[in-house]
C-alpha cells in the first residue's frame, strides 16, 4: 500500500475503491507542466527567504527539470494511490533526491497549489485559442476578399430579404470572431491572478515574498485574499461562458454552412476532406463537420452549467467539490480548439457557387425596398412608398414576374414619379452597390473591410507577443530563446511595447522573436 503524505493522523489505509474514486491524476496529470513551473517558482522563493540553501534549491529545480523530461518522454509512472498530479511528482522527486525534495512543500498546500496550476495552464490555453481564432479571422477575410462582388441573398426570417455580397456576409461572422477575442483577452485578466502563497486556507507563518513568485511565474496580480484564492473558480466560469458564447457563433456558422451546402440552396460545397457519406444511400455527402460543431456546443453549454452548479452551495474555503472542475474545463478547451482548427481548415477549400447564389437572390422581389427607397428619394413619404411597392409585389405575384423585368407602363400604375431611371436601382447590382458607406454590402465597402481586419488583425498579434512576453512562465516556445534568455527576459518584464522590448535586446532578435511567435 503506498504510503500518503497525510497518513500521520489515519490508523487504518484507504479504501481501495475510495481511493480510486477520489483520484483526480487520470485526468489532472495534464497540469505537469504547470504544476512542475510551480513548483520552480515556490522552491527559488523558498531559497530567498533562506528557507532552503543554495544546494537544496538546485537539487530541487534538477529534479523537477528530469520528472518533466521523463513525463514528456513517456517514462513517467502515474499512480492512482498517489492521487494527484501534485503528490505524483512530490513523490518521485522524493525518490530522486532524498529528503531535500520533502521540503519542497513547506508553507503550501495542494489548496492554492492546484489553484495556481490551474491559471497557469488556463493563461496558456487562452492564447492557444486566441491564435486558433486568427487562424478561423484570417481564413474567413480571405474568402471575404475573393467574394467581395459575389451577390447572395440576405435573408431575415429565413426568406429572401435583400441582396448582399458572399463578402459582406462573411465578415459578419469575423465581427462576432471578434468579440469572443476580446472576451477572452478581458477573461485573461481575471485569470491572471496569483493564489500561490494562500496555503490551505490562511496564508503562511514563513516570511514568503509573494512578489517575486508572481514575477518568476508571469502572474499581472496577487490574490489579495487567502480564502477567496483557493476557492474561487469564477475564472474558470467566465472562461466557459466566453467559450459557450464562442461556440454558439460556430454553431449559427454551421447551421448556414449546413443549409448552403443541401441540394435545396446548393449555395456551397464543402470538401470531400471534410465530409461523409452514407452506409445505405451511395449518393449522400454529408457535412458531418459543421453537424458536430452545431452538436458540441450543447456539450460546452453544459460544462458551463456544470461548473456554475458546482460553486452555488460551497462554503469557505476549499472544498472536494473542487476537484471536479477540471474536466468540464479541460473538455471545454479541447472542444473549442477542435472546432476552431477544422472550421479554420475548411474554409479556405469551400467551393461558391456563384451562379446559384445569383440566380437565388433574383427570387423573393430582394430589391423592393431598393424600389421604396427610390420612391422616397422622388418626394414619396416613406409609408407611402411602402404601400406602393406592397401593392407591386403583389401584381408580379400574381403575374409570375419579378419587379426588375416590369415595363415602366406598368411600374408607373403604382406611381407617376418614377421614370425611365429606375431599372439602376431595381438590379442586384445596383441594389448592393448603392449600399456604400461603412458597414454596408457594397462589394467596395467589403474590400475596405477586409483591409482594416487586416491592419487590426496585425496590431492584436502584437499586443499578443507583448503579453505572451510579459506573462508567459515559458518562453522557450518561441524560436530562438534559450533559458538564459529566457530568465534575462524574465528579470526585464514588463515591457510596456514592442519599441521597449528592441531597446532592451535588440531590434533584430525581437523581430525574430515576434516572426517565429506569430508562426506558433
Amino acid at each position: 500500500m503506498t504510503e500518503k503524505p497525510w497518513s500521520g493522523r489515519f490508523t487504518a489505509n484507504t479504501n481501495s475503491f475510495v481511493e480510486a474514486f477520489t483520484a483526480s491524476v487520470d485526468f489532472d496529470q495534464r497540469l505537469y507542466k504547470y504544476d512542475i513551473a510551480g513548483s520552480i517558482a515556490h522552491a527559488s522563493m523558498l531559497a530567498k527567504i533562506g528557507v532552503l540553501t543554495a544546494t537544496e534549491v538546485e537539487q530541487i529545480i534538477a529534479g523537477l527539470v528530469e520528472i518533466q523530461a521523463e513525463i514528456e518522454r513517456d517514462e513517467f509512472n502515474w499512480s492512482i494511490a498517489l492521487e494527484d498530479v501534485h503528490m505524483n511528482i512530490e513523490t518521485r522527486l522524493v525518490q530522486k533526491i532524498g529528503v531535500v525534495g520533502k521540503k519542497l512543500h513547506t508553507g503550501r498546500s495542494r489548496n492554492d497549489q492546484v489553484a495556481t496550476d490551474i491559471r497557469l495552464y488556463l493563461r496558456d490555453e487562452i492564447d492557444f485559442i486566441n491564435n486558433e481564432l486568427v487562424h478561423l479571422i484570417t481564413a474567413l477575410n480571405t474568402v471575404s476578399d475573393r467574394e467581395a462582388e459575389t451577390i447572395m441573398p440576405g435573408f431575415t426570417h429565413l426568406q429572401s430579404a435583400q441582396p448582399i455580397t458572399f463578402g459582406h456576409h462573411l465578415l459578419a461572422w469575423c465581427e462576432m470572431l471578434l468579440r469572443d477575442k476580446e472576451r477572452l483577452f478581458d477573461c485573461k485578466k481575471r485569470v491572471n491572478v496569483m493564489p500561490l502563497g494562500a496555503a490551505a486556507l490562511a496564508g503562511t507563518s514563513y516570511p514568503i515574498d509573494r512578489e517575486y513568485t508572481a514575477k518568476l511565474l508571469g502572474f499581472a496580480e496577487i490574490a489579495e485574499n487567502s480564502l477567496d484564492a483557493v476557492s474561487d473558480r469564477d475564472f474558470a466560469i467566465e472562461f466557459t461562458s466566453v467559450a459557450a458564447i464562442l461556440m454558439m457563433h460556430l454553431s449559427r456558422f454551421g447551421e448556414e454552412l449546413i443549409l448552403w451546402s443541401s441540394a435545396q440552396f446548393n449555395f456551397i460545397e464543402l470538401s470531400d476532406a471534410f465530409c461523409t457519406g452514407s452506409s445505405i444511400m451511395p449518393q449522400k455527402k454529408n457535412p458531418d463537420v459543421p453537424e458536430l460543431v452545431r452538436g458540441k456546443t450543447g456539450r460546452v453549454y453544459g460544462n458551463l452549467t456544470s461548473l456554475l452548479t458546482l460553486m452555488k452551495s460551497q462554503p469557505l474555503a476549499y472544498n472536494k467539490d473542487n476537484q471536479e472542475d477540471k474536466e468540464p474545463l479541460f473538455d471545454t478547451i479541447d472542444t473549442v480548439k477542435g472546432c476552431l482548427r477544422v472550421y479554420a481548415d475548411m474554409i479556405p477549400t469551400m467551393q461558391v457557387n456563384r451562379e446559384q447564389m445569383l440566380d437565388a437572390t433574383q427570387q423573393g422581389f430582394t430589391t423592393a425596398t431598393d424600389l421604396a427607397d427610390y420612391l422616397v428619394r422622388k418626394g414619396v413619404a416613406f409609408r407611402d412608398a411602402h404601400e406602393i411597392v406592397g401593392k407591386a409585389v403583389r401584381y408580379c405575384i400574381d403575374n409570375n414576374c419579378d419587379l426588375s423585368k416590369l415595363k415602366l407602363k406598368i411600374l408607373r400604375q403604382f406611381s407617376s414619379v418614377i421614370k425611365n431611371d429606375i431599372y439602376e436601382f431595381l438590379t442586384l447590382e445596383g441594389s448592393v452597390n448603392s449600399r456604400n458607406h461603412i458597414g454596408g454590402t457594397a462589394p467596395k465597402q467589403v474590400r475596405s473591410a477586409v483591409q482594416r481586419l487586416w491592419k487590426k488583425l496585425e496590431l492584436d498579434s502584437h499586443v499578443s507577443f507583448l503579453d505572451f512576453i510579459n506573462n508567459n512562465s515559458d518562453l522557450t516556445t518561441i524560436d530562438g530563446i534559450g533559458n538564459k534568455t529566457a530568465i534575462k527576459i524574465i528579470e526585464d518584464r514588463p515591457y510596456k511595447s514592442l519599441e521597449d522590448l528592441q531597446n532592451k535586446h535588440g531590434v533584430k532578435l525581437a523581430q525574430k522573436w515576434l516572426i517565429a511567435f506569430l508562426k506558433i
